[in-house]
């Protein structure tokens, strides 16, 4: 049930940063201070982050509902946090000074993966 309910969280934060991704590219990068420049920069910022949330989303969906999708649904957020936090440490590591707010995205990642990879370990299939 833990994972079910961890599932439909991933999955409504998602479908939610998604769809504002998608409907207002900019004002969402502008809220985390992040500037889209260049002709394509809105264009990239609606395919990455509401393109690629939105697919989340539904593959999250998919594990609450359906127990055969809950290991693919559990491995997609682990790469994808596991990849998010591996380049934040990097970022550090070469001297990036983030601001609160990206500490906190940093810190979401991290406990998403952290309980991703334990309830892949712990998932029994019924």
């Amino acid at each position: 049930m833990f994972i079910r309910i961890f599932l439909g969280i991933i999955a409504l934060t998602f479908l939610v940063f998604g769809i504002w991704s998608l409907l207002d590219p900019a004002a969402m990068s502008s809220s985390m201070g992040v500037i889209t420049g260049g002709p394509n920069g809105v264009y990239e910022t609606r395919g990455i982050y509401g393109g690629v949330s939105l697919g989340a989303g539904l593959l999250a969906i998919a594990g609450v509902f359906r127990p055969r999708m809950v290991r693919p649904a559990l491995w997609f957020i682990t790469t994808y946090m596991g990849g998010y936090v591996f380049a934040r440490i990097v970022g550090l590591i070469a001297g990036d000074a983030p601001t609160t707010d990206f500490l906190m995205f940093a810190g979401f990642e991290v406990a998403c993966l952290v309980v991703a990879v334990v309830s892949l370990v712990a998932y029994r299939p019924d």
